[in-house]
C-alpha cells in the first residue's frame, strides 16, 4: 500500500485558508461558527428519534480508512444501544480542517464537540452520554472532559435556559477511554491475544504495538502507565509482545528495540515505578500494529513508511529483524475499498472485540445516570425561599 507523505507546508496553507475556527476577522469567524452550528443543528434535528443521545468523541483523522472505521463504530453503537441516538465528533480542529480540505481523500465534514453539544442541547435531549474514543486518559480525554463537557454543563455561552440546564443535573455522563484503569489494560491484552491475525503473528515472531502516549510532563490521570501495564499483561501471555509509543519517554522505538535486545528497565510514570527485566529475544521476524483507534498518519507514516529511515518499519529492519507493517490476514476490515488478501493496517476500532470494550465503558456510564456519579450543574442549588 502506498503511503502518503504528510506535507507540512501544504497543511499549514490549508489550515490558514480554511480554518474551522480562525478567519480573517471577527465577523467572518462568527459567521463561520454559526454556519457550522446551523449545519450540525440540521443534522441533529433531522435524525433525532429519541430523548437520549450518545456523542462519540474521537481525535479525528484525514484518512479514508479511518473515516470508514468511524462509520463502523457509529453503526455498531446504533445496533447495540437501542433507543439512543448516536453521533460522532472530532476533537482535533486540525483534523476537521484537513478533512474539509480533502487531504488524502474526498472532502468530508466533521464538527467539534462544542457544536455537537450545542445542537444536542438545542434539540432538548434529556440524557446525554459523551463517549471518549481515546485509548488512554491523556490530554485529548482531559480536553473533552474538562473543556467541552464542563463548558456545556456550565452553559458557558448562555445558549440554554436555566430550566433546561437544571433538568440535565445528573443526566449527563462521560464514558471513559479504552484503558482508563489497569483492569482495562488487562482486559485489552486478553482480547488482543485472541485476535486470529495477532495470535498467528506472535506465534512466529515479535509483535510490537505502537501507541501514541503523552509527553511525560503531561501524564494526565496516569494514562501513560497503561502502555507499560498493557505490555506486562501481554508478555505474561507471550514474551514476544512489546508495546511502545510515539511520544512517551522510555517507550519510543529505540527503547523498544533495546528491550528486544535485552535489558533491565525501571519505568517511572508519575508516582508509579515498575521494574522490568527483558531477556534478549532471538526472533528474526516482527509484525507491527497500531495501538490506536484508527490507522491514520501515525500508523501509515510513523509506523509503516518504508521511505522514512526513522519509521518503526525502517528501524526494525535496520536492526536485522525482518519486519512487516502491513498484513494480509485481517478479516474485519472496515475500509470499503479493501480487497481480501490485500495489504492492510488494522486499527483497534476495526476489531469488533475491542469495540465491545469501549461499549462496556458506555454501558457503565449509562448506569451512572441519575446517580451522584453523573455530572451535576451549577444551577441545581435549592431555590431560595
Amino acid at each position: 500500500m502506498k503511503t502518503i507523505k504528510y506535507l507540512m507546508m501544504a497543511a499549514v496553507a490549508l489550515v490558514t485558508a480554511m480554518s474551522f475556527n480562525a478567519c480573517s476577522n471577527d465577523d467572518d469567524n462568527s459567521s463561520n461558527y454559526q454556519k457550522y452550528q446551523d449545519e450540525v443543528n440540521s443534522m441533529v434535528n433531522s435524525q433525532k428519534k429519541s430523548d437520549k443521545v450518545i456523542l462519540i468523541v474521537a481525535f479525528g483523522s484525514t484518512w479514508e480508512q479511518a473515516y470508514d472505521t468511524f462509520e463502523k463504530v457509529v453503526a455498531d453503537y446504533k445496533s447495540q444501544f437501542s433507543g439512543w441516538d448516536v453521533f460522532l465528533s472530532f476533537s482535533s480542529i486540525e483534523c476537521i480542517n484537513n478533512a474539509r480540505a480533502g487531504e488524502n481523500t474526498t472532502p468530508k465534514s466533521y464538527y467539534d464537540p462544542e457544536h455537537w453539544l450545542n445542537a444536542i442541547g438545542n434539540a432538548g435531549y434529556k440524557q446525554i452520554v459523551v463517549q471518549s474514543l481515546q485509548v488512554i486518559p491523556g490530554e485529548e480525554y482531559r480536553n473533552v472532559r474538562d473543556s467541552y463537557v464542563k463548558n456545556f454543563m456550565n452553559n458557558k455561552n448562555g445558549n440554554f435556559s436555566t430550566a433546561y440546564i437544571k433538568s440535565l443535573d445528573r443526566q449527563v455522563v462521560i464514558g471513559t477511554p479504552l484503558m482508563a484503569e489497569e483492569s482495562d489494560a488487562k482486559a485489552l491484552a486478553e482480547v488482543l491475544n485472541k485476535e486470529s491475525d495477532i495470535k498467528a503473528a506472535v506465534a512466529n515472531g515479535i509483535v510490537a504495538f505502537m501507541g501514541h502516549g503523552n509527553p511525560e510532563g503531561y501524564d494526565y490521570f496516569g494514562g501513560n502507565i497503561r502502555y507499560v501495564q498493557l505490555e506486562q499483561y501481554l508478555r505474561a501471555i507471550n514474551k514476544n509482545y512489546y508495546v511502545g509509543t510515539v511520544d512517551m519517554d522510555q517507550t519510543l522505538v529505540d527503547d523498544v528495540l533495546e528491550n528486544i535486545s535485552g535489558r533491565d528497565v525501571t519505568y517511572e510514570v508519575g508516582a508509579i515505578s515498575i521494574d522490568v527485566n527483558y531477556e534478549a529475544n532471538t526472533a528474526t521476524k516482527a509484525q507491527l500494529y497500531p495501538l490506536m483507534s484508527i490507522a491514520g498518519d501515525h500508523a501509515h507514516n510513523d509506523m509503516a513508511d518504508d521511505e522514512d529511515e526513522k519509521s518503526w518499519f525502517s528501524m526494525f529492519n535496520a536492526a536485522g529483524i525482518e519486519t512487516a507493517a502491513y498484513e494480509t490476514t485481517f478479516r474485519e476490515a472496515c475500509w470499503k475499498k479493501y480487497e481480501a488478501g490485500s495489504e492492510y493496517i488494522p486499527a483497534l476500532a476495526e476489531r469488533s472485540a475491542v469495540r465491545k470494550l469501549w461499549m462496556n465503558h458506555t454501558r457503565e456510564a449509562i448506569a451512572k445516570l441519575g446517580t451522584d456519579e453523573a455530572l451535576s450543574t451549577p444551577t441545581t442549588a435549592p431555590d431560595e425561599e
